[in-house]
């Protein structure tokens, strides 16, 4: 006996029903199962050769291998990272992040008096990747191979200092260690490290205070000659430098960190996936192996770990910034 259809309003009611369990999915879920579809778009906020822009081209083969996708890195410099970062919090694409440091996370809403983005509300962390400790270098011209000998030159002689960027971590961890020490320079602003670098190289500028990573090919080389390193022990590359705390500078430890951060109107979901392989990437042996090389660690944080370390950071620079007394418009 054959069974009879049900009548149209109860097939009508049927059909609604699983529409409605379908829309019940949460959107996340789904756009994680879809995504990614299309390009990833990487922005790094600073000028080529940077630690940022080292970290992001290293590791865009093996995230656009693993995504099945290309991964494009894009430079856009300018305002200490704020123009790149607030550019990442506006896109609504779901495909653009960005891969930068502490400056434009931390230290730009104690600087500027005026954002274009809040860093707190408009971006949310993704993963983040390494750390590496801030050096104090010279051009090897400078009478001077110790801090004391550097703060003595200072005060006799004219010390120009090359800034990355105004307001960045290198310059606050410069104006630290002039505070702690006496010294007195002049500092020089660039639009970013790799224009710092080359300008010291070339004795355009004798001073420098920039990431270990972007800077000790530099040092090895002989182009570069370093006073010291700003963490509270001495790197395992060059055993023989003393830390600047050493040497008068005392307590002081600086450096920078790499992190992956989206808008945050980019779903969960999909941070945590896109988390979830940064992290693997990272801690591969090959980028494990070569970030060591250059005096980077690995350093990792998920979505939430970041948010918090964020709001930590945050408190800390802005005691920084106030005691320098910048204020950028």
């Amino acid at each position: 006996m054959r069974r009879s259809r049900p009548p149209v309003t109860r097939r009508l009611a049927l059909a609604a029903a699983a529409v409605a369990v379908v829309a019940a999915a949460p959107l996340h879920a789904l756009a994680a199962q879809e995504w990614p579809n299309k390009p990833l778009r990487i922005i790094v906020p600073y000028t080529p050769g940077g630690s940022s822009d080292i970290i992001a081209r290293a590791i865009s083969p093996m995230l656009s291998e693993a995504l099945k996708q290309p991964v494009i890195v894009e430079n856009k410099p300018g305002a200490s990272g704020n123009m790149g970062a607030d550019q990442t919090a506006k896109a609504t694409d779901g495909y653009t992040v960005m891969l930068c440091d502490v400056s434009a996370l931390a230290i730009s809403p104690s600087l500027y008096t005026k954002l274009a983005f809040d860093p707190s509300k408009d971006l949310k962390g993704v993963a983040m990747l390494a750390y590496s400790p801030h050096m104090l270098v010279v051009h090897p011209s400078v009478p001077a191979n110790t801090l004391k000998e550097l703060v003595e030159l200072s005060k006799k002689s004219k010390i120009d200092f090359a800034v990355t960027a105004m307001g960045s971590a290198p310059h606050l961890a410069g104006f630290q260690v002039a505070s702690l020490t006496g010294a007195k320079w002049e500092y020089i602003p660039y639009k970013g490290g790799s224009q710092a670098v080359t300008d010291t190289i070339a004795g355009q500028t004798q001073v420098l205070m920039n990431g270990m990573l972007a800077t000790l090919p530099f040092v090895q080389s002989g182009k570069l000659k370093v006073i010291g390193v700003s963490k509270a022990t001495r790197v395992p590359l060059l055993p023989n430098v003393p830390t600047l705390a050493e040497q008068g500078a005392t307590g002081f430890e600086s450096g920078t960190w790499q992190g992956i951060l989206a808008p945050a109107s980019m779903p969960p979901a999909v941070i945590n996936k896109l988390s979830a392989e940064l992290i693997r990437i990272i801690r591969s042996p090959e980028i494990r192996a070569r970030l060591a090389s250059q005096g980077a660690e690995v350093y990792t944080m998920n979505p939430a770990e970041m948010d918090a370390f964020f709001n930590k950071e945050r408190k800390n620079w802005a005691a920084v910034v106030a005691k320098s007394g910048i204020k950028l418009d």
